[in-house]
């Protein structure tokens, strides 16, 4: 086991890497334990289907603002100083907002806030791969991933309270755990890192032009992107991705709880089963599955969300069974999808234009993304399994994306 290639990269880690990886569990650990429970939290104090996608939809509009920002932002006060200032704002201000949350205002507020992470998305990371070998990247992000897949060991505890306390009190006190955590993360990642050559040498560049000055280099990287036919095609990969992963963000909690009628306290186990199929899988499956070709193992990880989805929506009520082999499948398929994706925007984006083309390609995904949060949120109170239907759709374009991607890449390399 301690052979393992992801052992051997997380213990020869250094630098920035080894501050961004080694502090990640402070906040993938309390962000998996609250988060099955969001939508859910937000019906018990009496908000509708229709006002959770509206949230979703403001969110991603305000974050629209951020990510174009976030570039400038980035260049200007460098990744190391970006990354913590705007984590608290981002993280530790919502969470206590969330933990006293009474009604939708409380809600749209934490909302709005919190849109402020997508500047701390793009510096956090920069400061991540910019002085990252490449060959390291697949595992890093597998770290990252895990990191957050650590809950698993303690989201059991989740049912228990839910059980003891009810739904509300219990959700209230993960989102205080969180502030705690999250900041303690936010202080000690910010002593462990230092700034990246990349992010220095952009800091002098624009040490005497006004912020806003930053963005009129903007028009000139969009263009850059758009007679670039991979980054085309890995915007497009990641808005198929993004949109899905939001719908089964906000709206599988309530499929499940009021469609399928499992309790609320059930919703825990199904996570700790999810989380431990992903790390079964990012030990044991990715190791042996990389010789098949990245673009593959994302073909196949694509087919594996379409029948998950397909699955899900054809579980009738309280079929337990079904609905977890439904939620093992999407935990076989998702870490492929998402880790290889992560790895094409790195290798796709420019070096030293990464912070304003990170920003300029999420502006384009929260863009095209935003609406479909009111969508679902419409969907979803007409039929609750309808926006797991478009999710079919949406993965289905994934895979033929890949598949595009797959025979490019046959053409260019004359592999079979």
């Amino acid at each position: 086991m301690f052979n393992h290639p992801l052992i051997h990269t997380l213990k020869s880690l250094r630098g920035n890497t080894r501050g961004c990886v080694y502090t990640e569990p402070l906040w993938g650990i309390p962000y998996n334990l609250y988060s099955p429970y969001i939508s859910v939290y937000m019906v018990a104090l009496g908000l509708t289907d229709g006002q959770i996608g509206l949230l979703a939809s403001i969110g991603l509009a305000f974050q629209v603002f951020w990510t174009m920002m976030s570039g400038a932002i980035t260049d200007k006060l460098g990744r190391k100083r970006t990354t913590f200032i705007f984590d608290i704002i981002a993280w530790s201000i919502p969470c206590l907002i969330w933990a006293a949350a009474q009604n939708f205002t409380y809600f749209l507020i934490a909302a709005i806030v919190n849109a402020v992470w997508r500047v701390t998305n793009n510096s956090w990371q920069c400061l991540l791969v910019e002085d990252t070998q490449e060959h390291l990247l697949v595992d890093v992000w597998s770290w990252v991933y895990i990191a957050g897949l650590l809950a698993a060991f303690v989201s059991p505890l989740t049912s228990v309270w839910v059980d003891k306390f009810s739904l509300i009190p219990t959700i209230r006190g993960l989102y205080l755990l969180a502030f705690v955590m999250m900041t303690t993360k936010f202080i000690v990642m910010n002593m462990m890192v230092k700034e990246t050559q990349a992010g220095l040498s952009r800091m002098h560049e624009t040490k005497e032009q006004p912020l806003f000055a930053v963005l009129r280099g903007y028009p000139a990287v969009f263009m850059q992107i758009i007679h670039s036919p991979k980054m085309l095609l890995t915007v497009s990969l990641m808005l198929a991705v993004g949109i899905g992963n939001m719908i089964n963000g906000t709206f599988w909690a309530i499929m499940v709880t009021e469609k399928l009628q499992v309790p609320d306290r059930h919703l825990a186990l199904y996570a700790f089963a999810k989380s431990i199929t992903m790390l079964f899988f990012f030990f044991f499956a990715m190791p042996r599955l990389r010789d098949m070709g990245e673009r593959k193992l994302m073909l196949l990880g694509f087919l594996g969300l379409v029948f998950s989805q397909v699955l899900l929506i054809s579980v009738p009520v309280k079929s337990y069974g079904l609905l977890l082999l439904s939620v093992l499948l999407e935990a076989c398929s998702m870490p492929a999808v998402n880790i290889l994706l992560e790895k094409l925007i790195v290798v796709t984006v420019d070096a030293k234009e990464r912070a304003r083309i990170m920003a300029i390609l999420y502006v384009i995904v929260i863009l095209c993304t935003s609406p479909f949060g009111w969508i679902a949120g419409q969907l979803s109170e007409i039929n609750r399994r309808l926006p797991f239907g478009l999710n079919i759709v949406l993965f289905g374009t994934g895979i033929l994306l890949a598949y595009i991607a797959l025979r490019r890449t046959e053409r260019v390399t004359g592999e079979g």
